[in-house]
């Protein structure tokens, strides 16, 4: 049987090997079978290697995100307390009108619109802008009426831009507690404190906010703070880094026209021009550069050009403030006819701002005393300290009441401006000037020498005005007396 099985196996017999029929079916089962290995093997080999060319061959770079447009750059600057510049505001707040023309149920858009109307009306100095912004906001507490952190905080921007600092405190603490962590809100808040002379309410803040971030935003309201406390070096050097690290040129812009005004404050005229000049450079729309810059080239004797830097600053920011320096540049170059018509221009800026809502009174106390009506300044004075004892309104009420004759009451209002011990750390060359004047008057030879010194030393050039009478004053008060020893 083997033997059969075996002999089948070799000759081919069983199974139709000798059937040339089947013998051709199976030979040609095989070479199909062969056929398509060889053309699976190269079907794989074909994908393998096509797989392994695409993984190899460079891949296209995703496309890089869109550049944020101007919108979108002035909503990151006004929700993270930094400037914006006009034209991106302007762009924000056309687009969030065509956004509440649809959606008018948007509570969190109305109150990004208001803090963008609250930043232009701060950049242009045009209060017209406030009672817009002031709708607005009030428009999204009244579709979200809890939880709204963000109308709230606008709220105490608004208040703050008006000089309103009792107001700016209520709103801001307000918003603090609904969001306790928002930054934001300590910054303003920390404005509204040191308006209102609570110097460690202020302080404190501070050293929350710190806590709670670390951008520009912080480093120059801490600034801010380290000046009003007298730490000079430390203001500056804070301002130095936010300007280093700022993005947006608007941004840079306003912190370098900080670091010069505080380089101008004590008499640094190269170098605070310097950064003002490179301030107007970044923003052209940067008024406030532009009359840093005035300041600074009448310091150096550019007249001219000081003169027109004041004209374009005050032509496109009306600001009170503006106006009063510019007529008391022309009052010392004996120009009084012109000084005049920028007192006038004040008076008239004032009513307007008063009728958005802001509290000019400070800048008005100032013009009546030296320029108009003393009594008058005394008057608007003590209704402004009654509302908001801050540090200047200390300053400008004594002098008023200085110039009102009432020199006894005058000289303590003066110490509430220049002691430290009520909350008057800033070195001020202003400040010391007017307190020297008064004690000057009172017979108070030696303090007063030691004051009108102290504000030539802080800033030789404080006025154009003001500064010569200091001098003046120094010459007529002399050298002290020499005291005799006692004889042996």
């Amino acid at each position: 049987m083997e033997t059969g099985v075996k002999t089948a196996i070799e000759t081919g017999t069983g199974n139709g090997a000798n059937d040339p029929r089947g013998a051709g079916r199976g030979s040609g089962r095989r070479r199909a079978r062969l056929v398509t290995g060889v053309l699976l093997g190269l079907l794989v080999a074909c994908v393998g290697a096509g797989g392994l060319l695409w993984l190899t061959r460079p891949q296209p770079l995703p496309a890089p995100p869109p550049e944020p447009g101007p919108a979108q750059l002035a909503t990151a600057a006004v929700t993270s307390g930094v400037p914006a510049a006009l034209p991106h505001l302007a762009a924000l707040i056309a687009e969030r009108e065509r956004h509440l023309r649809t959606r008018p149920e948007d509570a969190r858009a109305w109150a990004l619109l208001g803090l963008a109307y609250v930043e232009q009306g701060r950049r242009t100095a045009d209060a017209a802008h406030y009672p817009t912004a002031e709708r607005a906001l009030r428009t999204s507490m009244r579709l979200l009426p809890h939880g709204n952190a963000g109308a709230l905080e606008g709220m105490a921007a608004l208040a703050n831009a008006r000089r309103d600092f009792r107001a700016a405190r209520t709103w801001g603490e307000a918003a603090l507690k609904v969001d306790r962590k928002r930054w934001t809100t300590h910054s303003l808040l920390i404005e509204a404190y040191t308006g209102l002379n609570d110097y460690k309410a202020a302080q404190s803040t501070l050293e929350r906010l710190q806590k709670l971030h670390s951008g520009t935003a912080v480093m120059a309201r801490s600034a801010a703070v380290y000046w009003d406390r007298g730490w000079r070096e430390d203001a500056a050097a804070t301002l130095s880094d936010a300007a280093a690290s700022a993005g947006a040129p608007a941004e840079r812009a306003a912190w370098l026209e900080r670091a010069g005004q505080l380089a101008w404050e004590r008499g640094d005229r190269e170098v605070a021009l310097q950064h003002l000049e490179e301030a107007v450079r970044l923003d052209p729309d940067l008024r406030a550069a532009q009359a840093g810059q005035a300041r600074a080239l009448a310091a150096l004797g550019r007249t001219t050009e000081a003169l027109n830097a004041y004209r374009v600053a005050l032509a496109e920011q009306p600001s009170p403030g503006y106006a009063l320096e510019l007529g008391e540049l022309y009052e010392s170059l004996g120009l009084d006819q012109a000084a005049q018509v920028q007192y006038d221009m004040l008076r008239a800026q004032v009513r307007n701002a008063a009728a958005g809502g802001v509290d000019e009174e400070l800048v008005l106390g100032r013009l009546e005393a030296d320029h108009g009506d003393p009594d008058e300044a005394v008057l608007r004075l003590r209704a402004e300290w009654r509302k908001q004892p801050g540090i200047a309104v200390a300053d400008a009420l004594g002098w008023a009441l200085h110039r009102a004759q009432e020199h006894e009451e005058a000289l303590r209002f003066a110490e509430r401006a220049t002691d430290k011990e009520h909350g008057g750390g800033v070195r001020s060359a202003l400040y010391a000037y007017h307190r020297g004047m008064i004690e000057k008057t009172l017979g108070l030879h030696g303090p007063a020498r030691r004051h009108l010194r102290e504000a030539l030393l802080i800033n030789p050039y404080f006025s154009p005005l003001w500064a010569p009478s200091a001098r003046e004053a120094l010459d007529e008060l002399g050298e002290p007396p020499q005291v005799e020893p006692p004889a042996a």
